[in-house]
């Protein structure tokens, strides 16, 4: 099932994408609706990372993909890198750039040439730094941070980007339970002002708290719908092999794995 959304953040006609000449995604339809969140969800090598490297245009596909209505090759790089932000899967850093020299290249796309950060720039930095409770070792190398410590800075990094368009893969990744809540407070946070965020997620418990969920697996999209509908839970507990099981507490969805 694909639904495909008329005021469209990003959308995708996909027919193919190869890695070393093996096909990892198949033919693909998808309209992601703007100031919503959603999340990419299915079994391990389904290719979500992919997806959203597809979408974020950092993975060439055979097909087209458009941002805000545009295709993504008619936009200015500059202007591009304004309008969608990124944080990828297990991103590397120089360990000699402190966290706020870090958080600092996301406003890059915001500076001429060899300029020196503006008033805007420091605020957003900050802003992002205090966002993700970094602000305190903003001195500190990355070197001399943990991966948990690290993660955090590398979010604030595409926070202090300020784009209407986030993408976010496997941003929940090295993070302890209070920073993974801290990080769902931002994403309503985002999504309250209007903002589209896309995030691959394994921890199904935190991607059914999402508006929409992409269902994938085998390289396709099952199924794209609300998280809270049951044709989504009957989606995710098919790709998944019927072997989780939803339970609604309080009002919220959680799964739990269970044996064949």
């Amino acid at each position: 099932m694909s639904l495909i959304h008329a005021a469209a953040a990003l959308s995708a006609d996909i027919q193919s994408v190869r890695l070393s000449g093996q096909p990892v995604l198949q033919p693909i339809q998808l309209g992601l609706a703007s100031g919503r969140w959603t999340a990419v969800v299915g079994p391990n090598g389904a290719g979500k990372s992919t997806l959203l490297r597809t979408l974020a245009g950092l993975q060439a596909c055979d097909g087209t993909v458009h941002l805000q209505g545009r295709p993504l090759g008619a936009w200015p790089a500059k202007e591009r890198a304004r309008t969608l932000a990124w944080l990828g899967q297990s991103e590397a850093g120089a360990d000699d750039l402190t966290a706020h020299d870090v958080v600092m290249l996301g406003r890059l796309p915001h500076q001429a040439w060899l300029a020196p950060p503006s008033p805007a720039d420091l605020a957003a930095v900050q802003q992002a730094m205090q966002q993700t409770h970094c602000w305190a070792w903003k001195g500190r190398t990355l070197a001399q941070l943990s991966g948990g410590e690290r993660q955090r800075v590398l979010l604030a990094r595409a926070l202090a980007v300020q784009a209407p368009v986030v993408l976010m893969d496997e941003p929940l990744a090295h993070l302890d339970p209070p920073h993974q809540a801290d990080w769902l407070h931002i994403v309503r946070q985002l999504v309250g002002q209007g903002v589209t965020v896309v995030s691959v997620l394994h921890e199904l418990n935190m991607a059914l708290q999402a508006d929409d969920l992409v269902v994938m697996q085998a390289g396709q999209v099952r199924h794209h719908g609300a998280a809270q509908a049951p044709a989504s839970h009957a989606a995710l507990q098919s790709v998944f092999d019927h072997r989780l099981k939803l339970f609604n507490v309080e009002g919220h969805w959680l799964t739990m794995p269970h044996t064949a």
